[in-house]
């Protein structure tokens, strides 16, 4: 199979961002894979404005604190249950605003790798602040040191709270931080005894937040003995254990192999993985130079590395939309689509993250992905039953409320969109009758599989070029094909 100079571009397009817009594609023929990576780097190169939509909550939580002595049991109640539907609310908004990021900002590269850091950083909290301060410390560092943002991450009182660290003193040691630090941030499981956690977790006590939401070191709590860690011997302090941590070449490893597996291949070339690894430890774990590394070279854009994965939920949807500029009726449907398929922003499934891969797939989430272009094209309504997943409401729902949730029904009747279609049909406007449907094959579909062209005409509107193009697209974007980038 000869790759095309299109393919390779689109390919670049999917792994580094969120798929071709439509304002670009045509562009992608002539266009070197040396140039589109520098635009990507360029329109990255900002730093991003926050995403802010909660209050501090924990000044809320501090009053409250305050105030509790003059208030009834009852009022106490109603005030956290207003509280934390507050809350719910604002990472609903906080997930739309976000996913609006990645289908229209230019820095797509940034919140690609931002994408990835949030799964890698896994943090499920109710507080919408903490999660809306998480982010922006991930989109920040997103591109640059993963050293600096791991002690940023680190010392949230998002990731501290949702691993218990505030409960790590001295005397009563919690390991919970302390072992997901070393299992799943740094050096993955198997490197690392369970006495290097122990000791971790003593060199992490004292390490908390404020009601107000900031990192703090309680000394009267930290324990100030002697510790062993990966075999160094001293009077250690969290820093020191994240800082022993990086200086492990296996971090670098860790890090780059799940890189590997996210934007390359989920089959890791062991070559590869060496020659990458060993340059982002070199490189003092600069994830730009990484990056680089990965995209420039040969082999990124070989047969075997193109098409061979499978789209996430939330690439689907933002790649959907970046080829078809749109504007939704209801954009609250975003969140629909996201639970029925099986990756809510911000409350992944466990600490570990959303698995990827095959898990994206089965008989009721792959109809749905079938149906959605259909849904936002024609505005039609449909049934849908999104899975249980009592963990989204923090282990907060009743067994009625389960009950009902385990057979709730959800008919997305705002889930339609009016498309721009001007800048769409604009791609193909050089492209003669006899190649059109070939070519819209080609600017949609990154897998090497063949589309049965004469099965897909009878569903193509030949009324006019237009339609023609309109209905192709959709057609194309309803194949299992379209699920792949």
């Amino acid at each position: 199979m000869i790759i095309s100079n299109r393919l390779k571009n689109q390919h670049l397009l999917w792994r580094a961002a969120f798929g071709p817009m439509a304002e670009n594609a045509a562009s992608l023929d002539e266009l070197s894979q040396k140039k589109l990576w520098a635009l990507l780097l360029k329109s990255s190169a900002k730093e991003p404005v926050k995403i802010a939509v909660a209050q501090n909550l924990a000044d809320g939580l501090y009053m409250g604190v305050m105030d509790a002595a003059k208030q009834n049991e009852a009022t106490k109640a109603e005030q956290g249950r207003k509280k934390r539907q507050q809350s719910r609310d604002d990472l609903k908004s906080l997930n739309i605003l976000w996913l609006q990021e990645m289908v229209n900002s230019e820095a797509q590269l940034r919140e690609k790798m931002s994408l990835f850091w949030h799964g890698h950083f896994a943090c499920r909290v109710i507080n919408s602040f903490f999660q809306q301060e998480l982010l922006h410390i991930i989109r920040t560092n997103a591109l640059g040191n993963f050293g600096d943002m791991l002690k940023e991450v680190s010392k949230s009182p998002s990731m501290l709270q949702f691993l218990n660290n505030q409960q790590n003193k001295k005397g009563n040691p919690n390991e919970n931080f302390a072992r997901e630090v070393m299992e799943l941030f740094t050096m993955g499981r198997g490197n690392y005894t369970e006495n290097d956690i122990k000791e971790a977790a003593r060199a992490f006590t004292g390490w908390g937040f404020n009601l107000q939401g900031e990192f703090v070191f309680r000394k009267n709590q930290h324990d100030t003995e002697t510790k062993t860690i990966l075999g160094k011997t001293g009077n250690f302090d969290g820093d020191d254990v994240l800082n022993i941590l990086l200086d492990q070449p296996q971090t670098a490893v860790f890090i780059t192999q799940k890189l590997y597996k996210y934007f390359v291949n989920e089959t890791v070339d062991d070559k590869n993985l060496q020659w990458l690894s060993q340059r982002f430890y070199d490189n003092k774990y600069d994830i730009k130079k990484l990056l680089e590394d990965i995209y420039t070279s040969d082999w990124f854009y070989t047969q075997k590395n193109i098409g061979n994965k499978i789209k996430s939920p939330v690439e689907l949807l933002a790649g959907i939309r970046r080829l078809l500029p749109l504007e939704l009726d209801n954009d609250q449907s975003q969140l629909l689509f996201q639970k029925v398929l099986g990756q809510i922003l911000f409350y992944p499934p466990n600490v570990a993250g959303w698995p990827g891969g095959r898990t994206w797939i089965d008989s009721s989430t792959l109809m749905v992905r079938l149906q959605i272009p259909q849904v936002l094209a024609a505005k039609e309504s449909f049934t849908i039953r999104a899975k249980n997943d009592d963990d989204v409401n923090m282990g907060q729902m009743t067994e009625q409320q389960q009950r009902i949730n385990k057979n709730k029904i959800y008919v997305s009747r705002g889930a339609s969109a009016n498309i721009d279609w001007a800048p769409v049909i604009k791609i193909f406007e050089k492209d003669k009758r006899e190649n059109l449907l070939q070519k819209i094959a080609d600017t949609l579909l990154q897998s090497p599989s063949s589309i049965d062209t004469k099965l897909l005409e009878k569903y193509i509107a030949t009324d006019s070029r237009e339609n023609f193009i309109k209905t192709a697209i959709i057609q194309l974007m309803t194949t299992p094909e379209y699920q792949l980038c």
